[in-house]
């Protein structure tokens, strides 16, 4: 036992040891392969959405058109957990390269789809190998980085998903609308290619001691997979698909809570749970999984209701209404780069307290802005909320990922990642219920948002329609701002002021 436990302990800085004896150009390439992994993952919701027209045009099934984005989402979210666990028990250089291939494999088939069904399929398959890109990626750059540089890498990586935000659409409307949409997947083989090389070339991990052979939770893992599949459809299609207290509904979240107590029961037994108890025992890990989690559920407020407010509110152009969104994706690096700086004069957990709470004014500033108003306000709070999500969200993964060891790590940081997707999901539905339920009460009970929308501009809604818009979205944003709330007061009550951080 003291011998496992001594080669736990030394693994990491064999790793950033290696490292150095190789020099910085292996690290550079491996950083370099990191980027162009999640460049995957970013990139691939963005893209997508703007071909939407022409997929639905050349294989039909508009019904279930949002599937495309719903079902890799869910495979995405449901299998960081696994991945996470994978990832401490057989490597990262494994984990990362079989969720690549299975990322690229889905992208050839979905750029051979013959139907709908087919792409949907697909799609989901894509999203298996997504949650491995995302949590892995994560994992590594605090595995190759000591403390003191891991800003430099998180900023890199932050500033792929900024890039990804705002050419993303623009690539895939121009794919679509040039060539094929098919090419919107058929782009992803040469990246992921480059990608995979330089990950098998470059990325070493030093051996460890033989060990007992390791034990995969394999009926944790399905019952995971499964509970978090049936719970996130309820989410993503009740008041969609179906009535809220409709059958399918009930039926949905009903299996879903009786399966939250199997997985329960199958992972207190497990010799390696998926997720183990101490993720949620330890007060770090477990303030940082809440507190962004509560950051996935304000950021649909405006990632989206902000173009649709843009658009049906002030009157911009769909180009324009992009733009608005986009600024905070400019700020938000750059605040994450800077935030080293503050957290290591007043720490990890004061600093993200700074930065949610800012964000939390700038939220609740929203609701006050005159109507109709200019394109300039909600621009300014945009890349104020992007400032203050930068040194909030990455001060926390920094530190959370800092106070466990090489074999803990990849776990933390997929619980994180669940987290957050899962709160996204969550404040899809509830925020989507909330504009609805505020559009019926100032239009009455007549539409929904997207219904009303269509309508406005269309020129058959009534000047009234659009304050009721308007209406609806700083409903949303005050919801946005609770949630903000809500985070502060987790750090503040559960978060130790100081993050027990181990040395590298």
């Amino acid at each position: 036992m003291a011998k496992e436990n001594a080669e736990k302990e030394n693994t990491e800085p064999a790793l950033r040891a290696a490292g150095r004896e190789a020099g910085t150009g292996r690290r550079g390439a491996v950083v370099a392969a990191l980027m162009l992994a999640m460049a995957l993952a970013a990139l691939d919701s963005t893209v997508v959405s703007t071909a939407v027209p022409q997929i639905v045009g050349d294989l039909g099934g508009f019904s279930v058109f949002s599937w495309l984005f719903s079902g890799y989402l869910l495979a995405v979210t449901v299998t960081l957990p696994v991945y996470g666990k994978l990832s401490d028990t057989f490597g990262r250089k494994p984990v990362l390269v079989a969720g690549a291939v299975v990322f690229l494999l889905g992208s050839l088939l979905c750029a051979a789809a013959w139907n709908m069904a087919a792409l949907i399929a697909f799609r989901i398959v894509q999203g298996l190998g997504g949650g491995a890109l995302q949590g892995t990626v994560q994992t590594l750059a605090a595995d190759l980085y000591p403390l003191e540089e891991r800003p430099k890498i998180q900023s890199k990586l932050s500033t792929v998903w900024a890039v990804s935000a705002v050419a993303g659409p623009g690539l895939g409307g121009v794919l679509a609308a040039y060539a094929d949409w098919r090419w919107i997947f058929l782009i992803n083989l040469p990246i992921g290619a480059a990608a995979l090389w330089l990950i098998v070339r470059h990325l070493h991990e030093p051996k460890r001691a033989p060990r007992t052979p390791p034990r995969v939770d394999w009926a944790g893992a399905l019952a995971v997979f499964a509970c978090g599949g049936v719970l996130l459809t309820a989410l993503v299609q009740g008041g969609v698909a179906w009535a809220w207290w409709s059958a399918p509904s009930c039926a949905l979240f009903t299996t879903g809570l009786a399966m939250v107590g199997l997985v329960v029961w199958i992972e207190r037994r497990a010799a390696e749970p998926i997720i183990p108890g101490w993720v949620w025992r330890r007060r770090t890990i477990a303030a940082v999984n809440l507190a962004l989690g509560a950051l996935g559920l304000l950021m649909v407020a405006p990632t989206v209701f902000l173009p649709t407010y843009a658009q049906s509110v002030l009157g911009l152009a769909p180009v324009a209404a992009g733009f608005v969104l986009s600024v905070w994706t400019l700020s938000w690096p750059v605040s994450a780069a800077l935030s080293q700086h503050v957290y290591r004069r007043i720490g990890f957990r004061d600093t993200a307290l700074l930065g949610i709470g800012a964000a939390a004014l700038i939220l609740f500033a929203f609701p006050f802005l005159p109507y109709p108003g200019s394109a300039w306000q909600p621009t300014l709070l945009m890349l104020l909320l992007g400032a203050a999500l930068g040194l909030f969200q990455l001060p926390l993964i920094v530190g959370v990922q800092s106070t466990v060891g090489w074999e803990e790590r990849g776990t933390t940081t997929a619980s994180v990642l669940f987290c957050r997707q899962t709160g996204q999901t969550i404040g899809a539905a509830v925020f989507g219920a909330v504009a609805n339920g505020v559009l019926a009460a100032r239009l009455g009970g007549a539409g929904d948002l997207d219904s009303v929308t269509r309508a406005l501009d269309d020129g058959t809604a009534p000047e009234s329609t659009r304050h009721a818009i308007a209406d609806a979205v700083h409903a949303v944003y005050f919801g946005a701002a609770c949630a903000a709330a809500l985070a502060f007061l987790v750090l503040l009550s559960v978060a130790p002021r100081r993050f027990p951080v181990l040395k590298d």
